[in-house]
């Protein structure tokens, strides 16, 4: 059966206690209800529990929630290699940081490379060759830095980066992590037992450059400092000879206290030779956090 638009129209505006009154409303209405019966009364709505109030900073007070979307989970032998490319990224990131960045940490290198400028002014009057000199002390600067960290970087991958599972998934007390975001390894992190002192050493931390600032570093420190917790160690411990401020507010954030520097680290693959003293420095930061009094 059409219906033309007005006449549906019509309809709508025909109120409903007058529509008893019209002729034949009564067989309608029975039709009506033959043809389309009632539809069932809607269930009453559940009663919604009330939300309870959270401290300041986020559920816990521990802020908003970090590493959104990421695993931190126990290493697997099948990472390896992913394991590896993370910790060689973030280590080939010290080269520039380290020559550059790091020259700002030592004085007596700034005072060297003052001197010999003046020098190169007094002798040749060529302000040239002034502005190359400190142009080639950066330059040297970074050739040793690459030297010495590609030497760390070959001791790392033949000694505990070599093999995950022996180092740190079987010997009791250490353990290995791994962040997972979207079935990709991201970040990685370490925990050594040192039975001497009963503390832990966080090590090997590195995060994908390009999942940085989404928490996965604070993510996968609270893993190493829930797993000390757990085996009942008295304090974790670590050294870092990172350049950039970042690393260092991120150790304070998750509790570590800084116990003092040194400038006389010595990196596994120096050869201590004199060209290394003078253009590679490189200054060691020692962390610790106190779980528990011996």
């Amino acid at each position: 059966m059409h219906c033309e638009p007005d006449m549906v129209c019509e309809t709508k505006i025909v109120a409903a206690e007058d529509h008893e009154a019209l002729p034949g409303a009564k067989k309608d209405a029975l039709l009506a209800a033959a043809m389309w019966p009632p539809l069932p009364a809607a269930p009453p709505p559940e009663p919604q529990p009330e939300p309870q109030p959270q401290p300041p900073g986020g559920a816990g007070g521990a802020g908003p929630p970090e590493g959104r979307g990421v695993h931190i989970r126990e290493f697997r032998a099948a990472e390896q290699e992913a394991a590896c490319r993370i910790f060689y990224d973030g280590i080939m990131e010290r080269i520039p940081n380290t020559a550059f960045r790091g020259l700002r940490q030592h004085p007596r290198a700034q005072l060297l490379c003052a001197l010999l400028a003046v020098l190169c002014w007094a002798l040749t009057g060529s302000l040239l060759l002034t502005c190359l000199v400190p142009a080639g002390l950066l330059a040297l600067r970074y050739y040793y830095s690459r030297k010495v960290v590609l030497a760390y970087l070959d001791c790392a991958l033949h000694t505990d980066m070599a093999d995950i599972e022996q180092y740190y998934m079987k010997p009791p007390g250490s353990c290995f992590w791994v962040a997972v975001l979207d079935g990709n390894v991201v970040g990685i992190v370490a925990a050594r037992a040192h039975e001497a002192d009963n503390t832990l050493e966080l090590l090997r931390m590195s995060v994908d450059s390009r999942f940085r600032g989404k928490g996965i570093a604070k993510a996968l420190g609270r893993k190493v400092l829930e797993f000390a917790v757990v085996h009942n160690y008295s304090a974790v411990v670590l050294g870092t000879t990172a350049v950039k401020v970042a690393a260092h507010k991120l150790y304070e954030s998750l509790g570590f206290r800084h116990m003092g520097c040194s400038d006389h680290y010595v990196l596994p693959g120096m050869t201590l030779s004199l060209a290394e003293r003078l253009f590679f420095q490189v200054r060691y930061h020692r962390y610790r956090l106190q779980l528990r009094e011996e």
